[in-house]
């Protein structure tokens, strides 16, 4: 659906975007995480044909950015961290500027349909300048929506909305993601990213690494499992730090924490050893690490 092949992009002196090479297919929702002024939005803008690439090549469903952009602005739809809406005018009338210009075949039916599912169908006939931040991110995604685009492209989708807003605009994603859409979101949320995504790439002008949510979290952190015990956890670590199946042991208070590649066949193992070394443990736990730890790791 989305290949890039050592996509870049230089402002003057500056490399915006340093030979990115990335794939993503059909159906997919993908995380496309990094600090400010990483490249992004630049990213974005270019893989909607909204600026050029200055070196590389990528394509949208077939059609290649730099040659068939028209046909690529025609079936992405994009949400930008701060849309532009024609404040004096209504919503519906914002809409059927859009589902014109996008030439849909029924505008008005297409317009009703997305103020109804966002749930501005009742606020239709208020100006643009008289909605909430929240209220105007659903209008600019419906708007994003009106020509049922294949690919859609999410630039801080919840950024500066309240709890309640940033939920439906998530809730509503999350539809999208059900109906089989392809969704390329740039976020600074990354609880949003792990609910939300199937993959997720870290970026700081040239690609860090790519995979699952959970992936990642293992590949940089294994699987760990605590063990919560009665005393000072030092006492108890050499006893199973010698475990082959033990890749790392820590001791912190009464916490043993140790690394795993399968707890659920060695989990049993190592407490029965515990047990007949005399450790008193109370309970026993796998620890979960968020993916801004992952991020966090990565970025420094």
């Amino acid at each position: 659906m989305i290949h890039t092949e050592n996509l870049s992009k230089k402002f003057n002196d500056h490399l915006a975007v340093d030979r990115l090479t990335l794939e993503i297919p059909e159906g997919e929702v993908f995380g496309f995480l990094g600090p400010n002024g990483a490249g992004k939005t630049t990213t974005v803008r270019m893989l909607t044909s909204l600026i050029a690439p200055t070196s590389g090549r990528a394509t949208v469903f077939g059609y290649e950015v730099g040659r068939d952009d028209q046909n690529i602005r025609r079936n992405v739809g994009i949400l930008t961290e701060t849309p532009g809406l024609y404040d004096r005018l209504s919503a519906h009338h914002n809409l059927m500027i859009f589902a014109n210009l996008y030439e849909v075949p029924d505008p008005t039916g297409q317009v009703k349909k997305y103020l109804r599912l966002l749930g501005l169908w009742e606020r239709r006939a208020d100006a643009a300048s008289t909605f909430s931040k929240g209220m105007r991110q659903k209008l600019a995604i419906a708007r994003a929506l009106l020509h049922e685009p294949r690919v859609l492209f999410l630039d801080e989708p919840t950024s500066g909305l309240d709890p309640e807003a940033a939920r439906l605009v998530r809730d509503f994603i999350a539809e999208l993601k059900e109906q089989g859409r392809t969704i390329f979101i740039c976020t600074h949320n990354l609880d949003e990213a792990d609910r939300l995504c199937d993959r997720v790439a870290v970026f700081n002008t040239h690609l860090r690494v790519v995979d699952t949510p959970r992936g990642l979290r293992q590949q940089l952190f294994g699987r760990q499992v605590v063990f919560h015990l009665g005393e000072e956890a030092a006492k108890w670590q050499t006893a199973v730090a010698s475990h082959p199946a033990i890749k790392h042991s820590e001791a912190h208070e009464n916490k043993l924490v140790v690394t795993l590649e399968d707890p659920e066949t060695h989990n049993p193992e190592l407490i029965r050893l515990l047990v007949s070394q005399g450790a008193p443990i109370r309970f026993v736990g796998e620890l979960r690490r968020t993916l801004e730890d992952v991020y966090l790791q990565l970025v420094r």
